[in-house]
């Protein structure tokens, strides 16, 4: 039965899957405005630091007052409404909730709510990648143990990428690549949050309609947030990271089969079963017609003579030599698709994308000369940018990860463009995000840095 289908029959027998949502900014607002549109689901619960503007949300979104609950979670449950407070705490923990959906984009918190999530029993839709980048594999891990699900959020371009990848290799495709479009130029990786929107495309006019974050949106231009998706994807996939970082080929959709192959026959890749970001600017800036800038994309392989001819006769654009083949998507709908992970874990008890072992790592590189005492800012800030890293070299130097690097002070100077490591810093060490991101590093060390490592252990 389809998910469609089962979530009209909880609607039916008056049995909803019951949300609690954490963090009601961009993305929590788009899909608060398809809940009220999808059948089966009870939200039962918002908690944002600011309830006022959650309000305002659900209210700008379409949201009808009376739907909006004043008094407890328990009224709300009775009433069939949805509370709004800042107590995520008491949302968590309620006994009704089924789901919670993190929607924070703070990655230390968003490891509070998670492990807090799965200690209550609640299947985890985990909106804030920037986490699952840096512990995912470990929250997964977490999940299962407590008999829980935890998974990426779909309309998120990670969970996008995982269903093509999964679509592939159930067909029984060899994945050759897979990953997301970009607009990049390479000095994008020293923008700020005061030169953002010029290179992005929009006006400060329609950020400030939208209610966008320059540092968030900062984090997508500067190479942090598709080294952060891609790490994901690597994780949850098996696929490997190049061992000196996102290459961004410049490709219209047409030339993706192209671009993606071996370097050995006319490619990028260093090898076959990779993850790679396409940019939709040409290395002088032009932009290239019908690009992949807000999609998705795989490559996979006809391996035999018939396969390939299939491609051939069915007029699947493929490159030159008819071997290699890419599917896309060339949007994605954000938070407007993340009902379909909520329903997939409540319903089919299957995640959207889940880390399956340590492939990859996004380190903390400096956007310019840094010296000691100054503070670093995270992703989209002024100070640092993400560089997606192979696990077992980032392991090897002691990569500080960019989901730490958040109000913590260096120790000594790092030059631009080098990554950084743990003794540049002085890390708040006190927090679950710190604890569990060592307790990660020190459970897969062993099979990391063998001689035959494997990112995979049992």
């Amino acid at each position: 039965m389809s998910l469609h289908r089962q979530l009209q029959q909880r609607a039916a027998e008056g049995r909803p899957i019951r949300v609690a949502l954490i963090g009601a900014g961009k993305f929590g607002s788009m899909y608060l405005s398809q809940i009220p549109r999808t059948p089966g689901v009870h939200l039962l619960g918002v908690a944002d630091l600011s309830p006022e503007a959650a309000c305002r949300n659900l209210a700008r979104v379409g949201w009808e007052a009376q739907r909006v609950q004043a008094a407890s979670l328990e009224a709300a449950l009775r009433d069939g409404n949805t509370h709004v407070g800042d107590d995520w705490l008491a949302l968590v923990r309620h006994p009704a909730v089924d789901v919670v959906v993190e929607c924070t984009g703070h990655p230390i918190a968003a490891v509070d709510h998670c492990l807090e999530a799965f200690a209550h029993g609640r299947h985890v839709v985990n909106v804030t990648v920037e986490a699952d980048a840096f512990c995912g594999p470990l929250l997964a891990r977490k999940a299962e143990a407590a008999g829980v699900l935890y998974s990426l959020a779909f309309g998120d371009q990670p969970a996008l990428i995982c269903d093509l990848v999964d679509w592939a290799r159930t067909c029984g495709f060899p994945v050759v690549a897979a990953g997301r479009g970009h607009k990049w130029l390479p000095h994008f990786a020293q923008s700020t949050p005061e030169t953002v929107w010029g290179y992005y495309g929009l006006s400060p006019e329609q950020a400030e309609r939208g209610g966008l974050n320059p540092k968030m949106f900062n984090s997508f231009l500067d190479g942090s947030k598709p080294s952060i998706e891609s790490s994901a994807v690597a994780n949850a996939t098996g696929l490997d990271v190049p061992s000196s970082g996102l290459l961004y080929p410049p490709a219209s959709i047409a030339d993706i089969p192209f671009v993606t192959r071996p370097r050995a026959e006319g490619g990028v890749l260093e090898k076959k079963g990779m993850v790679e970001v396409i940019s939709s600017l040409e290395t002088d800036g032009r932009t290239i017609p019908y690009d992949i800038r807000m999609g998705v994309w795989v490559t996979v392989e006809g391996e035999t003579e018939y396969i390939r001819n299939c491609f051939e006769e069915y007029n699947a654009h493929t490159d030159p030599s008819g071997r290699y083949f890419t599917l896309y998507k060339r949007w994605h709908l954000i938070g407007l698709e993340v009902g379909y992970s909520v329903a997939s874990l409540a319903l089919r008890r299957e995640p959207t994308g889940v880390a399956a072992g340590w492939q990859a790592d996004v380190v903390a590189t400096a956007k310019r000369d840094l010296q000691p005492g100054e503070v670093l800012d995270g992703e989209g800030g002024y100070t640092v940018w993400g560089k997606l890293t192979p696990a077992a070299a980032s392991l090897r130097a002691g990569g500080l990860p960019l989901g730490l690097a958040h109000g913590i002070q260096l120790r000594r100077p790092v030059k631009q463009g080098a990554s950084l490591c743990w003794d540049d810093v002085a890390v708040d060490t006190g927090t679950r995000a710190y604890r569990l991101r060592r307790e990660m590093e020190a459970a897969f060390a062993r099979h990391l840095l063998a001689p035959t490592a494997a990112a995979y252990p049992d």
